[in-house]
């Protein structure tokens, strides 16, 4: 038998080794039409999480409690398979509404609560970030509540760095408005089991905190901060904090940030959403990430300027969603659905309408190829 030398081996690459062999095909979109629901006014949605034991999305309203009390919404999903060529929506039903209420039983009060995140844990909880407000000197939070009754149940440690402040003796910090944490995800396999394996959760900015922010180069991309806790039913670790390192911004972008994160795995692969908004509408761009070799950062007062040895998170662009040739909206919310008929896995996308007429609440659907 001859010997096979170096040469003859398959030659797998650095970046091959990190990221799975991921691919997504679009299948088609769906708007959800303008409507009320048991008192509240539907919109703003911001986040979505599946649960698969009960074949249902949970989708969290980022209403500051203007419209109706902080809020998620259970909806039921109805795939049209009766072409296997043609998969899409068929329609987005709002089942029922469930108010998240604070620490004291009563639900949030106007402008004290931004919420943007939702996680759905094997608790039967949802876990829910809030950006905070920081123009009122409200911090950003990450909270669980109940899943049916959405009674608080406790409250994550936020390192100081995060909460804004501003004093005589010391410069500006914490998250900038409008830019807190808009990503939020839970990494485990285990939903519904009654003993249940301690699991992950991670939370990022949408943009750097306040200290992060750096002129030096305008076209640059922002270098956010990822939080990653180790969670069981009743302790809490703040095991490490990453950088996720934004791409630059589009050419006459007038907002630009980090809108969603999505674990896929338990093995550190994630999928994270950039989206864009300027002149030329709505620019949105689904990454790849893999987590094990990012730096931990927790120590760093700043990452305004690292050095070389500090490794962001790598990510790996997926898609570019302008190639669909599809109008986009304010995408901000993303998960994985129920499996399609032949067997791949499904990925939902939603829009945050801002509660605006001339915008829209969509749905996009994919297939996601590669993943168990």
């Amino acid at each position: 038998m001859p010997l096979l030398t170096s040469c003859d081996l398959p030659q797998v690459s650095a970046e091959d080794r990190l990221f799975l062999n991921l691919s997504v095909d679009f299948l088609g979109d769906y708007q959800l039409p303008k409507q009320p629901f048991k008192g509240t006014r539907v919109g703003g949605l911001s986040g979505i999480t599946y649960d698969r034991q009960r074949d249902r999305f949970y989708a969290l309203s980022d209403d500051r409690s203007d419209f109706a009390p902080a809020r998620f919404y259970t909806l039921k999903l109805d795939l049209d398979s009766t072409k296997a060529e043609a998969l899409r929506i068929k329609q987005v039903a709002i089942e029922s509404v469930t108010t998240i209420l604070g620490e004291d039983g009563k639900p949030y009060p106007q402008g004290t609560i931004d919420p943007e995140g939702i996680a759905l844990s094997p608790l039967e909880t949802v876990f829910i970030s809030s950006e905070g407000v920081t123009k009122d000197g409200i911090p950003p939070f990450v909270r669980e509540f109940d899943l049916r009754t959405g009674q608080w149940k406790r409250s994550l440690q936020v390192p100081k760095r995060y909460s804004p402040e501003t004093t005589d003796d010391q410069p500006p910090q914490g998250v900038q408005d409008n830019l807190g944490f808009e990503s939020l995800t839970i990494a485990s396999g285990n939903y519904g089991k009654t003993a249940v394996e301690p699991f992950r959760l991670f939370a990022a900015t949408e943009s750097a905190l306040t200290q992060d922010v750096s002129a030096a180069d305008p076209t640059q991309g922002a270098k956010n901060r990822l939080l990653h806790y180790l969670l069981e039913a009743r302790r809490a670790l703040l095991l490490s904090e990453h950088l996720y390192q934004l791409d630059p911004p589009p050419e006459g972008a007038i907002s630009h940030g980090l809108t969603e994160l999505l674990a896929i795995d338990q093995g550190g692969h994630f999928l994270s959403l950039e989206r864009s908004f300027g002149l030329e509408g709505f620019q949105v761009k689904l990454f790849q990430l893999a987590l094990g070799s990012a730096t931990d950062i927790s120590s760093f007062d700043t990452v305004k300027n690292t050095s070389r040895s500090t490794v962001a998170i790598p990510k790996k662009l997926l898609l570019d969603l302008s190639s669909l040739n599809v109008p986009l909206d304010n995408l901000e919310g993303m998960t994985i659905g129920p499996r399609l008929p032949d067997g791949s896995r499904s990925l939902l996308l939603v829009s945050d309408d801002n509660f605006r007429q001339e915008q829209v609440t969509q749905f996009l659907l994919f297939r996601l190829k590669g993943l168990a």
